[in-house]
């Protein structure tokens, strides 16, 4: 398919424009949605069977696609995809954020794990986000200008994927994002209507103001051409110089002089925090639901411990009996979420500066007793934390279970040798801190720890800030496994705490319903965090059935972000969310 059809699968205009109600914590910050819901677009199923690459924008997909057809890995096609969604997307991701990746390397059948999250700087302290009279800041407080900047981590985790599973050259995996940033992007509605909900915000900071609003006040408008030469030249320079430019060179200079400026509520960043970061290896975690094996990042990210202490819980029900539009089968869904998100807000956090159960949160006995706490019939009153076998911490620990909000993107991409990549990428709330820096947004990721440093008894938080810490995400990308260890499904999404009920659907919709990936991604999202049952408009027939088992209900659109792959008969079949821009290529 030709780039221009592509494009053309973009609408000019969307029937809907909604934005979520904003979320309160327990630590009392008014949380806003990741990113505002810009309406639905149809979507086809795309199949084939030697390549497929998914992600959320059309040029994006593009340039991974070339570089399949080219030779490349998956890792080489997964570089060039996000090189280009900092250009096309860049309210969602870019290398001013970091992420997490799942890569199956299929000559050795070995699984690996990537941390890319950002880090806090080494002289934050756990009263980051408090004001002089000791008082938590609101979010935007917190979260727009160079407070909330932590280090960051995808062109390390880029370095990292290309040096172990790269078949290219590094400079040539620049070459379609430079390409795009000088020849330009077209301003998609779903863009334009983010902008026009965001101008407020970015007064922070002249540069990034005047790039999406080019008379200091108007948002560019849908069909317009944004070039980014500042962009390009960025590219260039980490295609010649490699990583070391960006954490040790003149750019890593740029980036922390902009953070510390006074005007643009300073941060604490330093090149002493730029140059030690590092990708961090991590065990991925795996469990078993029905003959299919799930395997996530660990944490920090608590996605995929918390996917699959759901999955486990659910493995009593027969869901595929009860089926797809059988309320208590998102009852049964929702009383699983709960459960684990109870002991995801608890004991989840970098388990490199917190003592956490980690897998021991996975222990089968553990997890059935919790399974036993859900009635058909009706809403558990109240969930708490539970405590698994051979978990004896000796700090007691304060749940933090503060929904925080990210800008979130996903890849999913499968190559000619049978290589997979599940990566999810983010800069945190839309538009980052709105600091701008070499053509790209810096994040705020630092607004994912808690606020709070302890609760109302003087417990500290596990999630809470320190120097170096990487904060917990809610990131799931996602591969199964056939019993013969054979990729059946890789996935993941955008769209903040909510990403693990997202997953976790369309993992049913699939395994359980047979439905086809496409139609899975497009069904209503249907999610539970903890607090309330959440019901997309599309799905506001199931709102008065589950309110009948108890559940507070609340509809609204969710702008979730799933692109996902499936493996079914000797074809892949790829598919990208109806709720935003992407698309899927393959052959």
């Amino acid at each position: 398919m030709l780039f221009r059809q592509l494009l053309q699968s973009i609408p000019l205009f969307l029937a809907v424009f909604a934005v979520s109600q904003p979320a309160f914590a327990k630590d009392g910050v008014k949380r806003p949605a990741p990113e505002i819901a810009t309406g639905k677009q149809a979507k086809f199923i795309v199949s084939g069977q030697k390549m497929m690459v998914v992600s959320a924008h059309p040029q994006a997909t593009q340039a991974g696609y070339e570089i399949l057809r080219k030779g490349g890995t998956a890792a080489d096609a997964a570089i060039a995809v996000q090189l280009v969604l900092g250009m096309v997307e860049p309210q969602s991701s870019g290398i001013g954020g970091g992420g997490f990746a799942l890569y199956y390397d299929a000559e050795n059948k070995q699984l690996v794990t990537l941390d890319g999250r950002e880090t806090a700087p080494l002289n934050a302290g756990k009263h980051l986000f408090t004001d002089k009279d000791g008082q938590i800041l609101d979010f935007y407080d917190a979260s727009i200008g160079g407070r909330a900047v932590g280090v960051p981590g995808m062109v390390r985790m880029m370095e990292k994927l290309h040096g172990w599973y790269g078949k290219m050259p590094w400079q040539n995996l620049f070459e379609p994002a430079i390409k795009t940033a000088e020849q330009g992007t077209q301003v998609t509605p779903r863009l334009f209507k983010m902008l026009s909900k965001e101008r407020s915000r970015f007064d922070v900071d002249v540069k990034a103001k005047l790039y999406f609003y080019p008379d200091a006040e108007t948002p560019a408008r849908v069909g317009d051409v944004l070039t980014n030469p500042e962009y390009a030249h960025t590219l260039r320079m980490l295609a010649s110089e490699g990583p070391n430019y960006f954490y040790r060179g003149e750019l890593a200079k740029e980036i922390v002089a902009k953070v510390r400026e006074e005007k643009t509520n300073r941060g604490l960043l330093s090149i002493e925090d730029m140059s030690a970061y590092k990708t961090k290896e991590r065990k991925a975690v795996c469990g078993f639901y029905r003959e299919y094996k799930v395997c996530s990042m660990g944490q920090p990210s608590s996605g995929g411990l918390t996917l699959l202490m759901t999955l486990s819980m659910l493995e009593k029900f027969d869901l595929r009996a009860m089926g797809a539009q059988n309320p208590k089968s998102w009852h049964a869904i929702a009383e699983a979420s709960r459960l684990a998100f109870a002991d995801r807000n608890h004991y989840m956090a970098d388990p490199d500066f917190v003592e956490t159960p980690d897998t021991l949160l996975l222990n089968p006995d553990y997890l059935v007793s919790r399974a036993n706490y859900i009635n058909l019939e009706g809403a558990m009153p109240k969930v708490t934390a539970g405590t698994p076998p051979n978990w004896n911490s000796n700090k007691e620990q304060s749940p933090d279970d503060a929904l925080k909000p990210t800008g979130t993107s996903h890849i999913t991409i499968v190559d000619g040798y049978g290589n997979v990549i599940s990566m999810t990428t983010s800069i945190e709330n839309a538009f980052g801190s709105r600091l701008m820096v070499g053509g790209f947004l810096l994040n705020n990721q630092l607004t994912d720890f808690s606020f709070k440093p302890h609760d109302e008894q003087g417990y500290e938080i596990a999630n809470n800030v320190a120097g170096g810490k990487r904060p917990r995400s809610s990131m799931a990308p996602v591969i199964v496994f056939d019993e013969e260890g054979k990729p059946v499904m890789a996935l993941g999404s955008a769209g903040g705490s909510r990403i693990i009920g997202y997953v976790l659907q369309r993992i049913i919709g699939v395994l359980d319903w047979d439905m086809d990936i496409q139609s899975a991604l497009d069904m209503p999202n249907i999610v539970h965090r903890g607090k309330k049952l959440e019901v997309e408009t599309t799905g506001v027939d199931f709102a008065e059935p589950l309110k009948n088992f108890g559940h507070p209900v609340e509809v609204g659109p969710m702008n979730s972000g799933l692109t996902a792959i499936h493996f079914k008969n000797g074809q892949i079949f790829g598919a990208a969310d109806s709720r935003r821009d992407g698309v899927a290529l393959g052959e």
